[in-house]
């Protein structure tokens, strides 16, 4: 469900808008069980109830539209983790070497 809100806090800059709202999706467990546990766990372990939900492209680039452009994505920028369908990928865990990713590393088929 979507709702328009005040934002009262300058904790959240990534989804305030100049005019202090943001656009806030709610789910309930029923409508989307994988989801909800996902947003249910972040908070337990973060202390935070929100995620950002936005299209997944860097400038410049389409938005991403395949698991290979979601790595390569999530490759090239400085997000901390990438969710794809059941795996967790952290930053912290991956090999240095894949963290020099530049996108004429990747060769055409």
């Amino acid at each position: 469900m979507l709702f328009a809100v005040s934002v009262k806090t300058k904790d959240l800059p990534a989804i305030t808008h100049i005019d202090n709202t943001a656009r806030v999706q709610t789910i309930a467990k029923d409508d989307n069980p994988r989801l909800w546990e996902l947003l249910h766990k972040f908070k337990e372990l973060s202390g935070v109830s929100v995620l950002l939900n936005t299209s997944f492209n860097l400038r410049g680039e389409p938005i991403a539209a395949t698991a290979e452009d979601c790595l390569k994505s999530f490759l090239m920028c400085r997000l901390d983790a990438l969710v794809l369908e059941n795996f967790l990928i952290l930053r912290t865990n991956l090999p240095k070497t894949m963290l020099n990713y530049q996108d004429n590393d990747i060769q055409a088929d």
